[in-house]
Order: structure tokens, then C-alpha cells, then sequence
């Protein structure tokens, strides 16, 4: 096939189009320098020139405290541009994969959330993504996913070795839970799922749920790290106080994955020793 990947610049698009291109298909990788997907004459001109199979598009806006102050930039990125990418895979007969977020959901439910829950965002991140799948369409594959690592970009699993080579404490919060997911991982289930076209909603994690508390202690000990230096802090007690709200609960259940036949990935500790391992040598 010939891939169009958007957002090609962050951590989930670097893989993405990694993953394309070691499995022999055309890859055509835009950053934003070189494709704004806010335009709508940049979205077709591109899509029309560029004739793709399957677009994925993985531009955002993830600055979630940053959308809080600015909502029109947020619902010009995770959303409008997304009608733009619908129209043009429309028009060239493409197939649009979308990317979405956790945020989507309250974080008040006591389970996973499945892919039939009801969406109640609380910040203007979680809200304007929402918008972002609802533009996308039926005909598209939307994958949802949470707390991603890779080894390209900013993350977790970068902060915490940054900040175990320091003296002194860490401390993370530990009264939000969420399912670690690891780009290159996520990337080739997005790969199958357009390979294969299947329209509609996906949740795409790494198997296991932590709290940030306890994902920082599982990084330290991947690391070799003393994970006792992780403190637990609450949400509240953060200072200063984050703009945007944070899901309690962001775990995702991978349950239309399930249903299809199709493997889930291994348990985030996998990936993780990988990760540290690359990002210490």
C-alpha cells in the first residue's frame, strides 16, 4: 500500500511509519512543517497528489493543560483538521485511521472502560478528540489509546531516568490508573487494522494497569534503579494545580479487539525493558 502518515514528527507517528516501511509498503511521513492539517487546501492538495491507500493520522494537539487556554487551537487541530482528512479520503478513496486519547472518558467508572462506553470528557483536550472521532466518520478505523511511551519524543519512561540520575525523591501521583502503551506496539495493530480496513472503534493498549505511582517504581526497577525513591503523591495535593482535569480511571479495555479475533499486545513489562534498555545505551 501506499501510507500516508500525518504527524509523523511525534513518537506514535515515528513508529507508525517505521512500522509501514520495514513491511515493504510506500510511505510518505508529513510533519507538520510539511503538511498543516488545519488547512483544508494543504489536506486535499497533498491526499489528491499523493493518492495514498490509507492515511493515519496521527496530528494532535496534546498540550492538555495548554488547550485549557487556548480551545480554539485545540479544536482546530483534534478536530476540524480531521473533517479536512475525512473529506479528502472521501474524495480519493482512502482509508482514514484516526488516533484518539482516554481523555474521552470521566475517569469515574471503577472498570476498564470498553469501546461502547459512554464518552463524557472533562477538559478541553478529552472534549475537542471527542469531536475529532465523531468527524472521522463510520468508514474510519479510530484507535484509542493512553499514557504512550516510544523512543522518540517526550514521556514517562524518559522523565523518570532523567530524574532518577538526580538526587532526591520522585514522587507521582497515584490516584490515577491508566494502561501503559508502547508506540512501536500500538503501531503494528494500527498497520493490521488498515491493512484490513476495519472501520469503527478500537481501544489499543498494552495489557496491565498501573497508577503513575507504580508505573514510575516499575520504571526505576527496569533501570536498575532503587524504586523506592518514587513517592506517591495525590492528584490534589500537586502544586501547582494542573489547568486541565485528569482521568482517575483511563484504563481501556481492549474488548473490540477481542471480539475480532485479533492478539492483544503483551503486558506492558515487556516493552518497557526493551525501552529503558534502548533508551540507556
Amino acid at each position: 500500500m501506499r501510507v500516508l502518515v500525518v504527524g509523523a514528527a511525534g513518537q506514535l507517528g515515528h513508529d507508525v511509519a517505521a512500522q509501514f516501511a520495514g513491511s515493504g509498503h510506500d510511505v510518505v511521513a508529513a510533519r507538520r512543517q510539511e503538511l498543516d492539517v488545519s488547512q483544508r487546501d494543504q489536506v486535499l492538495g497533498a491526499i489528491g497528489a499523493i493518492r495514498p491507500d490509507t492515511v493515519v493520522n496521527c496530528a494532535a494537539y496534546t498540550a492538555v493543560d495548554a488547550c485549557e487556554a487556548d480551545a480554539e487551537r485545540a479544536y482546530e487541530v483534534n478536530a476540524w483538521a480531521v473533517r479536512h482528512l475525512a473529506e479528502a479520503a472521501r474524495r480519493f478513496d482512502a482509508h482514514l485511521c484516526h488516533i484518539s486519547t482516554d481523555y474521552v472518558f470521566s475517569g469515574e467508572k471503577a472498570e476498564p472502560y470498553h469501546e461502547w462506553d459512554r464518552t463524557d470528557p472533562r477538559s478541553v483536550y478529552g472534549a475537542s478528540k471527542l469531536e475529532g472521532e465523531k468527524e472521522a466518520g463510520l468508514a474510519a478505523t479510530i484507535v484509542r489509546t493512553s499514557w504512550l511511551c516510544g523512543r522518540h519524543g517526550s514521556n514517562i519512561v524518559g522523565t523518570v531516568l532523567r530524574l532518577a540520575a538526580e538526587d532526591g525523591p520522585l514522587r507521582f501521583v497515584s490516584d490515577q490508573r491508566g494502561s501503559p502503551s508502547f508506540t512501536a506496539d500500538v503501531a503494528a495493530v494500527i498497520q493490521r487494522l488498515c491493512v484490513d480496513r476495519r472501520p469503527g472503534l478500537y481501544h489499543v493498549t498494552n495489557q496491565g494497569d498501573v497508577s503513575w505511582h507504580e508505573f514510575a517504581r516499575e520504571i526505576m526497577a527496569s533501570a536498575d534503579h532503587d524504586p523506592d525513591r518514587v513517592e506517591p503523591i495525590a492528584t490534589a495535593d500537586l502544586q501547582p494545580q494542573r489547568p486541565a482535569a485528569r482521568p482517575a480511571n483511563s484504563v481501556l479495555e481492549n474488548r473490540a479487539l477481542a471480539l475480532a479475533g485479533l492478539d492483544l499486545l503483551p503486558h506492558f513489562r515487556e516493552p518497557l525493558k526493551r525501552l529503558v534498555a534502548d533508551l540507556l545505551n
